[in-house]
């Protein structure tokens, strides 16, 4: 039985979010090696930077932990599964995140009426910020990559980008947030790369102050976008038109099944929950239709991102019912 609980331990953990683990270790070695140059310039880009990495690194630990325990198998106690777990703990890192920008924002403001010389470190900034931008824009691209494959758009090349653009809001919660963070830590980086240049050749002492508000704000607005997405998972979101028409296709593609009487499907994390009034051809036998019943059930559930299928049967009300445009509508 121990064997078997530490299999299944394991295989959660293999279950967790990928972008989100490698997003973690790679942010942690970012600000470490941010808040050393930091110390030893002065540059309040840098600690803002710093600050930015530190969040997305403790965030990443949340989100990962919360995606592994979204992965759990529905419990008679919790009969629709633990999909929304994931959005309690990117709600957590959005509180982080939030916390982070104010701090680094009020160092801003204190740059901006005290500001500051450097006091050397030159080269290790520029070093550090180019790491950085190597290791966010790995993970970065990564991201997109995961959003790509989970709306399950096949793109190749820069279309993965314009993919990731699109698609984001088909992908999983953490998925999401690590795509948002890292878009506004590369520009972060990009940002403070550009402050440390100007301020040390031209000794203006100002935009070094500016840059850290400004990152500050792009935090904020990561807060906002995760915190209003994850809002939303947590109440209950229909699932987008095209998986309705997906699951509608599968349904309708039964021989058996005449038209949709009624169709709600409910996304709760990367799953979806469906519920369906389903028509059948007319003369059936009570257990002829109960079989058609359970194919249908069996051909949505053998859907890798629907754990959940509840099926009713009536028999064919020679109406048209279902149309593209009525999908989501409540059962």
């Amino acid at each position: 039985m121990k064997s078997n609980q530490q299999e299944n331990f394991i295989s959660l953990i293999k279950k967790g979010n990928r972008s989100s683990f490698v997003a973690m270790i790679g942010n942690a070695v970012i600000a470490a090696a941010k808040f050393i140059a930091g110390a030893v310039s002065g540059s309040g880009a840098i600690f803002a930077s710093a600050m930015h990495s530190l969040a997305d690194a403790v965030n990443q630990g949340f989100v990962f932990i919360g995606s592994i325990l979204s992965e759990k198998k529905p419990t008679r106690r919790f009969p629709t599964g633990f999909g929304r777990v994931i959005n309690i703990f990117c709600m957590i890192a959005v509180i982080v995140v939030t916390i982070m920008a104010y701090e680094t924002i009020r160092e801003g403001w204190h740059l901006l009426q005290h500001p500051k010389a450097f006091s050397g470190g030159f080269w290790l900034n520029i070093l550090v910020l180019l790491l950085n931008l190597l290791i966010d824009g790995s993970i970065l691209i990564k991201a997109m990559r995961e959003i790509n494959r989970e709306a399950r758009a096949s793109n190749k090349g820069f279309q993965i980008v314009i993919g990731a653009f699109t698609n984001v809001s088909r992908a999983a919660p953490p998925t999401r947030l690590v795509f948002y963070e890292d878009l506004v830590a590369v520009t972060g980086a990009s940002l403070a790369l550009i402050a440390v240049v100007i301020t040390t050749l031209t000794k203006f002492q100002l935009l070094d102050g500016l840059t850290t508000i400004i990152i500050g704000l792009l935090m904020i607005g990561v807060a906002y976008r995760v915190g209003y997405d994850n809002m939303v998972g947590l109440i209950g979101v229909a699932a987008p038109i095209d998986i309705e028409q997906r699951v509608a296709s599968i349904i309708l593609n039964d021989e058996d099944v005449t038209d949709i009487n009624k169709i709600r499907i409910l996304q709760e994390g990367r799953y979806y929950h469906v519920e369906a009034l389903i028509e059948l051809r007319k003369g059936l036998t009570l257990a002829d239709a109960d079989d058609i019943k359970f194919r249908v059930q069996d051909k949505l559930i053998a859907d890798p991102d629907i754990t959940d299928v509840g099926i009713g049967i009536i028999e064919d009300n020679g109406i048209k019912d279902w149309t593209p445009k009525s999908l989501g509508e409540l059962v």
